[in-house]
């Protein structure tokens, strides 16, 4: 077999997502030929879709060397930047991009994916509408460009243009899953709505078809379950919602077990460090880090305090847990002694790693919230190389919490444990254990801002995280559901873009005869 048939081969391979083959074919040729800028980037893809992405940033690099003008390497490596939260590297890169070939579509598109990742929606907006214009010359369908763009305009809450744009997809393809997903979470389905019920029936014929892959169908399945819970028709809601979660199982694994891990592991190695041993250097900024269980109303807390006036939004960021993965992970272990050392060292280069993260956004603001639920795990982190920051634990009823996650298809594979009723619980149980253990540690840093409270008592519960937080009353946090100056990219963007409302509250209860694998799992 001579090169261009084993490439063929290789292509077909990443094709079928064989990506582990496709890596170890790439390792034989690039002994017979190296520094082959094609096979090279062909390695780079394959880890990024198995997510590693800082080995494919070394393959994109090495194929950069080997052809400086290899385009499409350079559109591969800006995007592992952009995951790896290399924005300033990622930004200049696809500024070149465009300068060396105006032409080049995907790089638009994932330009603007980089501009939604730091804040700047109108400014991928923007140039979401240029890979659309350049699209339709070139004869292109250009959904999924057009897909991004309703997504951008639903973060802003602007909803006369993103009915336009799902308008525009379904005419191009009326079968579209992710065009219903998103009209699903954007419609409060009812009786008297009589859209919203044709709705209904249009995603059932949908789902029908034989043409439709697991992943499409859990979609609409999810989009169905909603709807039915929308109407308070729990059978069919838990018909659907069951079958949307039994689809993702059969498409990803679970990963509880690595999760459970890494809270036994905080605890164990944070059991005996001193959390009020600081570096002495730290940012000027304070972060106001909201963390908790997904769908324990870290999104709405989140839209209470960046209404504020002194404060800005900056949304669910993955900074934290990628610093921290980077100078405390060796594979799944974590090197306590590195803790230490930076712990005493008189440098605080986890928070000013952190604070880099922020060079492309536009912020002057001094206060940033930093709502990644999942922090939770980093608590003792936070204290340490955080110490001006504040931290807020968002809590919520048990049962009413573990309901909201399995009802929801979430796209980031760190919740690949939420789709099976046991995993739920185990991981909330986990959850609660970690909790409890920061709160016997240092009980005076943490403040619980109860989900419960909040919706019967908005006023008084909002005075309290704004006294906790250092910041001065502001009656535009009493009309949080206004702001649009910060952006919500989560299943969470329909609720907290209302008045708080009570109706979620115990919701746990009409779901107790179909859920009691999860619900009795609960201590």
């Amino acid at each position: 077999m001579n090169f261009v048939e084993k490439v063929k081969t290789l292509q077909n391979y990443f094709k079928l997502g064989n990506f582990k083959k496709v890596i170890e074919g790439c390792k034989l040729l690039n002994k017979k030929f190296p520094n082959n800028s094609f096979v090279l980037n062909l390695s780079g893809m394959a880890y990024q879709n198995l997510l590693n992405h800082h080995e494919a940033i070394d393959f994109f690099e090495l194929a950069l060397k080997a052809d400086n003008l290899n385009i499409a390497a350079m559109n591969n490596l800006a995007n592992s930047l952009k995951v790896t939260d290399q924005f300033v590297r990622a930004d200049k890169i696809f500024q070149q991009i465009l300068k060396e070939d105006p032409n080049y579509i995907n790089a638009y598109n994932n330009y603007a994916n980089l501009k939604i990742a730091v804040n700047d929606v109108e400014g991928a907006i923007e140039l979401y509408n240029q890979a659309i214009v350049l699209a339709k010359k070139k004869k292109i369908y250009p959904i999924n460009f057009l897909l991004h763009l309703a997504n951008a305009f639903q973060s802003l809450n602007r909803e006369k243009e993103l009915m336009e744009v799902i308008e525009e997809i379904l005419k191009l393809d009326p079968e579209n899953t992710e065009a219903h997903k998103i009209l699903s979470w954007t419609y409060k389905y009812s009786k008297t709505n009589s859209e919203s019920i044709s709705h209904i029936s249009i995603m059932e014929n949908i789902l029908k078809k034989k043409n439709l892959n697991n992943d499409q169908k859990a979609k609409l399945s999810f989009g169905l379950g909603k709807a039915y819970d929308d109407l308070k028709d729990v059978e069919q809601a838990i018909k659907f919602i069951s079958s949307g979660n039994q689809l993702h199982k059969n498409i990803f694994k679970s990963n509880i077990i690595e999760e459970t891990n890494i809270m036994n592991r905080m605890i164990k190695i944070f059991k005996d460090i001193n959390l009020n041993k600081s570096p002495n250097f730290f940012s000027k900024k304070k972060i106001i880090f909201i963390c908790g269980m997904p769908r324990s109303g870290t999104t709405l807390v989140e839209q209470i305090i960046a209404s504020h006036k002194e404060v800005y939004g900056a949304g669910e960021l993955s900074f934290l847990t990628n610093v921290i993965h980077d100078n405390f992970f060796n594979g799944d272990l974590i090197d306590k002694q590195r803790i230490i050392e930076n712990q005493n060292s008189e440098k605080n280069l986890i928070n000013e790693k952190y604070f880099e993260k922020f060079l492309l956004y536009k912020i002057k603001k001094q206060i940033i919230t930093d709502k990644a639920p999942l922090n939770f795990k980093w608590i003792g982190f936070i204290k340490i190389f955080f110490p001006n920051s504040k931290i807020i634990h968002c809590k919520r009823n048990s049962r009413d919490n573990c309901l909201s996650i399995f009802k929801n298809y979430f796209s980031s594979p760190k919740m690949n444990w939420a789709y099976d009723q046991r995993d739920v619980s185990d991981y909330y149980n986990n959850y609660n254990s970690i909790m409890n253990f920061w709160y016997s540690k240092i009980p005076q840093f943490i403040h619980t801002a109860e989900y419960e409270k909040i919706v019967s008592d908005k006023k008084n519960e909002i005075k309290k995280l704004l006294k906790f937080c250092d910041l001065e009353w502001d009656d535009n946090c009493l009309s949080h559901h206004r702001n649009t100056k910060t952006p919500i990219r989560t299943v969470s963007i329909a609720q907290a873009r209302q008045p708080v409302y009570s109706s979620s509250v115990n919701s746990g209860d009409n779901y107790k005869d179909y859920l009691k694998e999860m619900f009795d799992n609960l201590i």
